[in-house]
């Protein structure tokens, strides 16, 4: 008789009531101290509102458009045609929503917002907790190509040492979260929000990673909470250019190059930043009444700041599929949260932080993505945090744990390595 499905059912068994027992243990403690208790959640969208999406789908009112202008002036109308059919006849949400519960999803209260945030336990009791922030366009789902390989690495070709407990917020606005209902929610408040998460689940020292406002948020809350982190790892890395002449004269040629290049390419792609930054109230009426809006607001940042060929008609789809992209985008209807997500950019614009971002000491790993909407030189950032590591990516834009995991993956196990 062969035992081995049996062995491997009763493993299974086994590693399934430790992380129970561990979640429950976290909670209990938790609870014990007099904070938030640690609720499990649940993805469950009402089937109202998936009838009510594919209604408002086929009543889309889809803009002329000048002949062979591709994606010149905005999202090509073509395209869009094509991936709102998609959405509306061939999209399985309660197939992405069955992919998305399969990670241990959870809910409490922090600073009196209720959050939301996956919290997937590595069957390694001494595994390293990581905190991986998202940004805007994007959700806790860039992360699903990402999160097993983290927190099981063995089962992906990895070591066991490399293992993480991973924790995934949705930022404040975002997601399942809560929507603030108060001004004043700048980077530096989620980063204290972020801070008192980390705390509540009882990690005392933990990594982080982030890209886009993840990065920014990571980056202060390396700065006031640097004796918690025990490594910085951005893939989104911001520096303003150093004071001393002889730092900037020594920055190679190709490095100045290339963040020119960036430039240059994104001085059309940031009217997105002025109006989210100036009037997300009036921009959200439209994309929180049409996802047909809403899907070509957000889609356009995928082709516009991805490292694809734009020559191709779909061209985008060399680095995500639709059903990826409109997960995203789901979530992002679903929960009406286009507006509350955008007031991100009002409040960093508007609400000054309580004091300046200083150099940062936690060592800090930067991976440079080729078409990243910002590439910042070393020597920039060396003069703001303590670098240690450094990889320019042979491929790869804005969204990289989407769009090339296992670059960003390899990055980030090397990096934390030496500092568990």
């Amino acid at each position: 008789m062969n035992t081995a499905p049996l062995n491997l059912f009763f493993s299974s068994l086994l590693t399934l009531a430790t992380l129970m027992t561990s979640c429950s243990q976290a909670q209990d403690a938790s609870t014990a101290a007099g904070a938030p208790a640690v609720v499990p959640f649940s993805i469950n969208i009402p089937e109202a509102d998936i009838a009510d999406l594919r209604l408002r789908l086929s009543m889309t009112r889809f803009p002329d458009q000048i002949s062979g202008t591709g994606w010149d002036y905005g999202t090509d109308t073509t395209y869009l045609h094509e991936l709102i059919d998609y959405w509306q006849n061939d999209f399985d949400w309660r197939e992405q929503e069955r992919q998305l519960n399969e990670f241990d999803h959870f809910t409490t209260i922090v600073e009196g917002l209720q959050i939301h945030f996956i919290h997937q336990r590595s069957p390694h009791p001494n595994a390293t907790p990581l905190l991986i922030t998202h940004g805007w366009p994007g959700s806790f789902a860039e992360f699903r190509k990402i999160i097993g390989p983290l927190t099981n690495p063995e089962q992906y070709g990895g070591s066991a040492e490399d293992a993480f407990h991973v924790v995934a917020p949705s930022l404040p606005g975002f997601g399942f979260s809560e929507k603030p209902q108060d001004r004043g929610y700048n980077p530096e408040r989620m980063a204290h929000i972020l801070a008192a998460l980390m705390q509540q689940l009882g990690y005392e020292k933990y990594g982080a990673q982030g890209g886009d406002w993840g990065a920014i948020i990571n980056r202060i809350l390396a700065s006031r909470y640097g004796d918690r982190l025990i490594g910085l790892h951005s893939n989104f890395v911001l520096a303003t250019p150093p004071a001393d002449p002889q730092i900037l004269a020594s920055v190679p040629a190709d490095e100045l190059a290339s963040r020119e290049a960036r430039q240059a390419y994104m001085a059309n792609e940031v009217a997105y930043q002025q109006i989210q930054g100036t009037k997300p109230q009036t921009l959200g009426v439209g994309l929180n009444d049409s996802p047909a809006g809403l899907a070509a607001w957000i889609v356009e940042k995928f082709h516009g700041w991805s490292d694809i060929d734009r020559s191709l008609p779909n061209g985008l789809e060399e680095k995500f599929t639709k059903d990826e992209m409109l997960t995203n985008i789901s979530l992002y209807w679903f929960n009406q949260a286009i507006t509350s997500s955008a007031r991100i950019y009002y409040e960093n614009r508007n609400v000054a932080m309580t004091e300046p971002v200083g150099y940062v000491e936690v060592p800090t790993a930067g991976a440079i993505f080729p078409a990243e909407i910002n590439l910042t030189p070393r020597l920039w950032a060396e003069e703001h945090y303590n670098i240690v590591r450094w990889t320019r990516m042979p491929q790869g834009g804005h969204f990289a744990a989407m769009e090339e995991p296992e670059l960003l993956l390899t990055d980030i196990r090397e990096f934390f390595r030496p500092l568990r």
